[in-house]
């Protein structure tokens, strides 16, 4: 009891609600880091569906870049694209790629990588009709035909520019056949997602629990390329729902990482010498987005002046100052600035409460109204633009919920507006943002047949000057009539053990394959 006492007499603020956690790990301390040489890491998601293509979480993200591999690797300090599974490719036109493949690889399961299973792979995750749910990472693709054992050609439908940043951070390459033992579900369809993982990454998987853990080994066969060879024995995620639950495990030896800690906690564990605290950018943004069209029960948002009202009366200074942290900084426009064709030079809607009560005047809300707010993320962030939005008369009712839920009532069209973010899987190209909300479809609040025109344009032009050109056009139009509200690029402050040699990177995507023990 010492050591878990120590910890609560030290962060007594820290801890308010979570004593009786606390004590009872007290009483069944969890193993954890070098004594076991697991690396135990935790967020508050649940993972059942360990598959990088039926499971779009920025958990399947990061364990898609642990347990398989694409064919390029893109170094995260130099922005470079390097062979990782291929050993190199070159444009025969400007929708044909040509690829040579490495002849060292093996499968997880024994079996050798070679153009089959990356025609497979192409090939199942581009048929719309196996319903990958990260289908915008794939669309663009045709299909892939083999010209040799270890040389293939892949066909896009039209010209991407971004194709090779997909391939490095979004396509994962699957055995030949892989898909074959999937089950039938009871509508007929296939689950996809519920075949045992099988990859070539530095990592194998273990064992799933559904909504409690999913284990990884090593690959002690891995091949020596740019992600390197792997370190730790074991990694091991956890679904730990309360952020205190996480913070006190950590101090007390059961998780070694964590991140997303609210910046107040961060810096008092900070302050506390036990842990490393680091906080870093990414690329995810926050976003609001309005019930444009007047779908849902709430039709006030259909009124620009409304949405206006909205946009000045909530300080995302003071958000990204006083709550995200200092990597963070307030956005403009519906993209990333460290993604190609993202620019500032769009309408910009400053703090002004007194102009938000005026405008919500003239639309006919003088003494404001009452609405609901989705969001799945990082509550204290919502309940800041809440009390935001109560100060100019809008009462906005925050329905918290889960992403999967959030995300399907978005797209029924059932929300008045919702506080959302988007990570673009780490693609470093406005197309993984604009092109799945601003593209027509189920995400996009506007479906603006200008805005889609110029996205479309603007993904498969292979002139870089003009993708600038028709990415600003459909930028300035978003931000102008406030189909959505950007906010803010999120900032993760990571805690981690002092045993622990981690270092973070920019796009969101830990590298624990990198990691090791001092």
């Amino acid at each position: 009891m010492k050591r878990e006492e120590t910890v609560l007499k030290r962060y007594p603020v820290l801890f308010a609600g979570a004593l009786a956690t606390a004590i009872a790990f007290a009483a069944s301390p969890v193993k954890a880091g070098k004594s076991d040489d697991t690396l135990n890491w935790s967020t508050d998601r649940e993972v059942s569906v360990v598959d990088p293509y039926y499971n779009r979480t920025r958990e399947l993200v990061v364990m898609g870049h642990l347990g398989w591999d694409g064919l390029m690797f893109r170094d995260a300090t130099t922005g470079e694209f390097k062979p990782l599974l291929a050993t190199k490719w070159e444009w025969k036109d400007n929708k044909t790629l040509i690829v040579d493949l490495r002849t060292d690889v093996k499968f997880h399961d024994g079996s050798t990588f070679d153009a089959d299973d990356v025609v497979y792979t192409v090939n199942h995750v581009a048929n719309k009709a196996n319903a990958v749910v990260t289908y915008a990472n794939v669309k663009y693709m045709k299909d892939a035909v083999k010209l040799g054992s270890h040389k293939v050609q892949v066909n896009l439908h039209k010209p991407f520019p971004a194709t090779i940043a997909y391939l490095a951070g979004a396509v994962f390459m699957l055995p030949k056949g892989h898909y074959d033992s999937a089950p039938t579900k009871p509508d007929g369809k296939k689950d996809y997602g519920s075949v045992k993982p099988n990859g070539t990454g530095p990592y194998k998987w273990k064992e799933t629990k559904s909504g409690d853990y999913v284990l990884w080994e090593k690959n002690s066969a891995y091949f020596s390329g740019p992600k390197g060879k792997p370190s730790i024995g074991k990694v091991k995620f956890r679904t730990i729902k309360e952020m205190n639950t996480q913070i006190a495990e950590l101090l007390t030896g059961g998780l070694d990482w964590i991140w997303d800690v609210p910046k107040d906690q961060a810096e008092r564990l900070e302050s506390g010498g036990k842990v490393t605290v680091e906080n870093a950018k990414t690329m995810r943004v926050s976003y609001i987005a309005f019930d444009v069209d007047g779908s849902s029960d709430s039709k006030e948002f259909k009124d620009k002046k409304v949405r206006m009202a909205v946009a000045h009366a909530i300080n995302r200074e003071s958000i990204t100052k006083n709550l995200v942290g200092p990597a963070s900084v307030v956005i403009h426009s519906p993209c990333h600035p460290d993604q190609f064709g993202c620019t500032s030079d769009v309408p910009k809607w400053n703090y002004d409460p007194a102009k938000a009560k005026k405008l919500l005047a003239e639309a006919g809300y003088p003494k404001g109204f009452e609405t609901v707010i989705g969001a799945y993320r990082q509550r204290e962030f919502t309940e800041a633009v809440i009390g935001d939005l109560a100060k100019v008369g809008i009462k906005a009712k925050l329905n918290f919920m889960a992403y999967r839920a959030l995300r399907d009532l978005a797209h029924k069209g059932k929300t008045a507006f919702h506080h959302m973010t988007w990570g673009s899987n780490s693609i470093p190209d406005a197309s993984a943002i604009t092109g799945v909300f601003f593209s027509g479809g189920k995400d996009d609040p506007a479906d603006d047949p200008e805005v889609n025109e110029a996205i479309k344009n603007a993904g498969t032009t292979t002139d870089p000057a003009q993708r600038e050109a028709l990415y600003k056009k459909a930028m300035t139009k978003i931000a102008g009539e406030l189909y959505w509200l950007p906010m803010f690029t999120y900032a993760k402050y990571y805690v981690f053990s002092k045993d622990l040699d981690f270092k973070t990177t920019p796009d969101e995507i830990p590298r624990f394959y990198s990691a090791k023990w001092k």
